[in-house]
This record gives C-alpha cells, sequence and structure tokens, in this order.
C-alpha cells in the first residue's frame, strides 16, 4: 500500500499554481528553493520571532499588534496557580468545571457527553486519526474548493492509511460507500473560513452514520462561527459523535489547545492515543482554557467580525475586489494573487522571479511584521498553515496599528517594498528565515 496516497472526488483537484510551480498535495501550496519543507518553515517562524523581539525591545510591547486571529491570552489568577496548575492535583480540582463548561460550550449534554483537552487541534486530530481509523481509509468533507487541514494527511500518514477527500455531498456518498471507512472528519469551517452549508452538513453527517462511520467534526472555526455569526446548530446537537475545537480563535481567547468533546468512550480512545503520543494537554493549559471557557462572551465574536468586515471594505477600496476575498473575520489576499501584486508594482513578469508564493507572502509578512509591527500567519503560522494574506482583527490589535486605515496603507507600502526585491532571493531567504 502507499501509505502517502491521498483520492480526491472533489471536482478540481490541482496539481500546480498559477504559475506552473507544483503544488505539495499535504500542504495545498507550492515549495520552492527556501521553503523547501517543514524545516524551513519552522525556521521561518524562529526568525520571526527574532524580529518581534528585536521590535518590542526597540519600541515595546504595544509596537506589534496581532491580525491572525489567535490571541492566545492566559486569563489565570496568579494567585490560584500554585494550586490549580499543580501537574499531579490540578486536574482533578478543576475537571468537574472543565467538563461543564467544555460540553455546554460545544451544545452537548452531559453525562452523555465528556470533554477532553489537546495542547493543538492538530494534535487531537492526529490521536483520533490513530484511535478511530480501524486500519481504513480515512474519508474527510470538506467547503468547496478547500482541503482539509494539513494535520489530516499527516495523522493519515502516521496511521498508515488513505485519505480520501471531497467536497460535496455526493462525493462524500461515493466515497464512503467505495471505502466502509471507520471514521468521516467533517471540517465545517476551513483555515481560509470557507463554510459548508448547513444543509451539506446534515446530509453528510447522515451519509457517514448510514455507513456506519463515526462522525468527528472539525469545528475549529466552525464550533462559534455557524451558531453565532449564521445561525447554525451545533455539532453534537446535529448528531455529530465528536468535535474538536479551537481555544484561541474566533472569539476564544486562549490558551492554545485543542477541546475536543463528543460521546464518553469515543473521547476516552482519543484521549488515550493523544497521551500516547504526548499530545494531551498539560494542568496548567486546561486550568486556563477553563476560565476561558467560562468568560466566553459570544458578543466578542461578533465584534471581530464587524472589524473584519470594515477592513475588508478599506482593502476592496484600495487593492480591488478582483482580489479581495472576504471571510467572516476580515480580508484574504491569496498568494497567487499577491505574487502578481507584487510583479506589478516592480514592472516584472512571472519569469523575472525565481520564488513561489509561499515565499512571497512569508517576505510580504516579514517586512509588515520588522517595518510596521503588523503580525500575521505569514510568519507565525505553524508548518503547512495557509499561506494567504489573512488579517483578522482584534479591538486590541486595531488600537495598537493606529486603526483601520493604517493597516491598509501598511501593506500598500510593504507591497512596495516587496516589488524591490522580486529578482533578489538571497535577500527573501535573508528577511525570510535569517539566512541566504
Amino acid at each position: 500500500m502507499d501509505w502517502q496516497r491521498m483520492e480526491t472526488t472533489k471536482g478540481t483537484n490541482a496539481r500546480t499554481d498559477r504559475f506552473g510551480n507544483p503544488v505539495d498535495p499535504t500542504v495545498g501550496y507550492a515549495r520552492g528553493k527556501i521553503l523547501k519543507s517543514s524545516v524551513e518553515e519552522r525556521q521561518r517562524l524562529v526568525h520571526a520571532q527574532r524580529i518581534a523581539t528585536g521590535r518590542l525591545q526597540r519600541q515595546g510591547r504595544d509596537s506589534i499588534a496581532i491580525f491572525t486571529g489567535n490571541l492566545r491570552t492566559f486569563p489565570m489568577q496568579a494567585e490560584r496557580m500554585p494550586v490549580v496548575c499543580d501537574e499531579w492535583t490540578g486536574p482533578g480540582l478543576v475537571d468537574e468545571a472543565f467538563q461543564e463548561a467544555a460540553v455546554r460550550h460545544v451544545g452537548g449534554t452531559r453525562p452523555l457527553h465528556t470533554a477532553t483537552l489537546l495542547n493543538r487541534t492538530s494534535g487531537g486530530l492526529i490521536a483520533a486519526i490513530g484511535a478511530l481509523c480501524q486500519g481504513r481509509p480515512v474519508v474527510s468533507a470538506v467547503p468547496a474548493a478547500s482541503k482539509s487541514h494539513a494535520s489530516v494527511p499527516r495523522g493519515s500518514y502516521a496511521a498508515r492509511v488513505e485519505l480520501v477527500e471531497s467536497d460535496s455531498v455526493e462525493g462524500l456518498g461515493q466515497a464512503v460507500a467505495a471505502h466502509e471507512p471507520a471514521l468521516v472528519l467533517i471540517t465545517t469551517v476551513s483555515s481560509n473560513l470557507d463554510r459548508l452549508p448547513e444543509a451539506d452538513i446534515v446530509a453528510m453527517l447522515d451519509i457517514a452514520r448510514q455507513g456506519g462511520a463515526v462522525v468527528l467534526m472539525d469545528d475549529a472555526y466552525g464550533a462559534r462561527i455557524r451558531p453565532i455569526l449564521h445561525g447554525g446548530a451545533h455539532a453534537l446537537a446535529l448528531g455529530a459523535d465528536l468535535v474538536i475545537t479551537n481555544c484561541d480563535k474566533a472569539g476564544m481567547v486562549g490558551p492554545r489547545a485543542g477541546l475536543l468533546a463528543g460521546r464518553d468512550a469515543l473521547v476516552q480512545r482519543v484521549a488515550a492515543k493523544a497521551a500516547e503520543f504526548g499530545s494531551e494537554a498539560r494542568s496548567p493549559i486546561i486550568a486556563a482554557v477553563t476560565q476561558s471557557l467560562q468568560m466566553f462572551d459570544p458578543a466578542w465574536l461578533r465584534e471581530e467580525a464587524a472589524m473584519g468586515e470594515q477592513l475588508t471594505v478599506l482593502f476592496e477600496r484600495k487593492f480591488g475586489r478582483r482580489r479581495v476575498l472576504r471571510s467572516d473575520l476580515g480580508p484574504i489576499i491569496v498568494e497567487d494573487d499577491l505574487v502578481e501584486m507584487a510583479l506589478e508594482r516592480a514592472g516584472l513578469t512571472a519569469a523575472d522571479t525565481s520564488l513561489v508564493p509561499a515565499e512571497v507572502t512569508s517576505a510580504l509578512g516579514a517586512i509588515l511584521l520588522r517595518d510596521h509591527g503588523v503580525l500575521t500567519t505569514n510568519t507565525h503560522g505553524q508548518p503547512g498553515a495557509k499561506v494567504s494574506l489573512r488579517l483578522r482583527p482584534t479591538p486590541e490589535g486595531v488600537a495598537r496599528v493606529g486603526g483601520l486605515a493604517t493597516v491598509v496603507q501598511a501593506v500598500e507600502r510593504s507591497l512596495g517594498t516587496l516589488a524591490a526585491m522580486m529578482k533578489n532571493p538571497d535577500a527573501v531567504a535573508s528577511l525570510v528565515i535569517g539566512k541566504e
């Protein structure tokens, strides 16, 4: 068996980007001479942290504004930390409060549903695949023209099973019939905030259940975006066996962790596998997430969405509707469009540069951070994260940068700086990963 094989029943299955570069199917974008693999992407993150540290040392904490959409605070009173953060006794002290808040957050009902916490949503997905696939292909449903999170193909590879992707109800039905999976994943809202219609989610759940599969809903964003912004139902209320969501995005303030909830027997199997892999959350994170869940206010997400809409309008005016995509939380410019925008400003064609789009957007992110204090996932994303420019404003970030119009100006000026580097891959390598 070719364990790296990934089938698709999606309408499109691009093998190259707009410029003819071969796309790595695991991450969904082209590798280049600078960002060759996850190793260089890790180096990018480390170098970006050095850039941020330098700016903080020179200009202070308020000189950096977070536009990733991930707040990652640690909401815990100092006087409670020695007790609830103790590695041996702390988890037991907060477990009842955690269970109550976690299950309620994703629309579950105790005691039918329980919850566990993972160090990352990615770690939870990998553990779930390992625990529940039973050596059979994993079928993954995604919004139209989207793809599974990179942890899904990586988890399938680790479990030595094939991954079959579909972005339609019909395609999912074909995949379930052909492969008889033990586990079906449904990504309701992608990293780019593409969203499955509610009717499709219901139909996909029905297909998977009729096929005898366990259904895990990847609701990293969707656990809050769907019910709060679109009036959708929570995953467990719809009948999913399991749901996983992120604790530091879409209105949640952090810390970073993956919350998995659902039928108790299944939760225990995934939690055990996560412990085997070393991806369970530790006591301080459990205590802080419990506090975060108890604090959560849907108004926070609505405020972020309103700011995202305002920034999107400004982006459309400056860069044109053809190139600015709308999302629930802010504007998106896909990586291929950003390459064209930089080339246009430089008076060049695609043949004049050896850079791939991921390298171009990483360079743009580094310039935004270094020169303007705008921190994005283009510098601080983990290996395999989306490489489009995605700006997701929060009140604190907008205040620090000096207003939404200032963000637009920062992107325009950074594009000008980037344009001058499009024929100089050594300079881009130095900027992105700190070496030539």
